[in-house]
């Protein structure tokens, strides 16, 4: 398994950006699918996107157009580029990752968006 790390949450106003990173750790990096999720106060965690080591994506429907998840294999990093931020995007944001059914989870990073 691996071990995530992610930074570069923050307080952003209404219309800002943001970029997440998250680090992993461990070996063959490349074998998994690398995903980013959030979770509201008060509301289940949910999908932002994934990424295949092959650079494939996946978004969440409402999410395409403003966010971009890009990953580095050789650094072992993915990111996640959060244009256009909503109060409605606040939360904290999971780095996940996951291969034959086993999923890993970071500790989390707060958004928070002010209006």
């Amino acid at each position: 398994q691996v071990q995530l790390v992610e930074s570069g949450g923050g307080l952003v106003q209404s219309g800002g950006s943001l970029t997440l990173s998250c680090q992993a750790s461990g070996s063959n990096f490349r074998a998994y699918v690398m995903g980013w999720y959030r979770q509201a106060p008060g509301k289940q965690r949910e999908l932002v996107a994934t990424i295949t080591a092959s650079g494939t994506t996946t978004y969440e429907d409402s999410l395409r157009g403003r966010f971009t998840i890009f990953r580095d294999n050789t650094k072992k990093m993915i990111f996640l580029q959060m244009d256009s931020l909503e109060p409605e995007d606040t939360a904290v944001y999971y780095c996940n990752s996951r291969r034959l059914g086993q999923d890993s989870w970071g500790q989390g990073t707060q958004v928070t968006v002010s209006s």
